[in-house]
């Protein structure tokens, strides 16, 4: 069988680690969209950029099995931490017990509930900001964090691509995951504070940089 593109890129990069890859098994055995966890390739990717930015604080809008909160902890300094908004009170079962057995968990702090309620009471100021929940709401999510970040932080915000539907000819109208990722992708291409470009890996991924 002749080898894929994908397949050589996950031959090439350093490893997933057994936690992570047992996770991935566990999520595509046990939930019932697998999917949405990043993977392999987009959690090295993760842990690059905080190898190569060095936050002190990093905000994770998202955590549903905290795949991508390992990875990111993982890229971090000894004393630098990510918060992890999740709003999905019901995958606690699942996530915590692979946060709780990374070597890692001691640079991670959880939350569980809505950001809106919970981004207010951090006393921090984030360097990095990882987008990977609602995608209706994601311009909300974008005008609750910019104001409060400072300069040169960036923001990446994961799916911007969905699937191809953002170039599809005529989107169905009630598709408001499709119609938020439409109206954010636009909403970036015309914030003249920031600059920005999307990655076509995976499911898209769009880094912003504020200026």
């Amino acid at each position: 069988m002749m080898q894929t593109i994908d397949d050589y890129i996950l031959e090439h990069i350093d490893e997933e680690g057994a936690l992570l890859a047992t996770l991935n098994r566990d999520a595509h055995l046990k939930l019932t969209h697998p999917r949405m966890v990043a993977g392999h390739l987009q959690g090295r990717l993760l842990k690059m950029f905080c190898r190569i930015m060095r936050p002190k604080r990093v905000l994770e809008i998202g955590t549903y099995t905290g795949y991508t909160t390992l990875c990111i902890a993982e890229g971090l300094d000894d004393e630098a931490l990510v918060y992890s908004v999740e709003k999905n009170d019901e995958m606690r079962p699942f996530t915590l017990p692979y946060i709780e057995k990374s070597p890692y968990k001691g640079k991670i702090r959880l939350f569980w509930g809505y950001i809106e309620d919970l981004f207010p009471t951090f006393d921090e100021k984030f360097d990095m900001v990882y987008m990977d929940a609602d995608k209706r709401d994601y311009s909300r999510y974008y005008d609750l964090v910019f104001p409060h970040l400072p300069s040169g932080a960036l923001i990446l915000a994961d799916n911007t691509l969905w699937s191809g539907k953002v170039v599809t000819e005529h989107p169905v109208l009630s598709d408001r995951q499709t119609q938020g990722i439409l109206d954010f992708n636009e909403k970036i291409k015309k914030d003249d504070r920031v600059e920005k470009v999307i990655i076509p890996v995976r499911d898209g991924l769009t880094l912003i940089w504020k200026k």
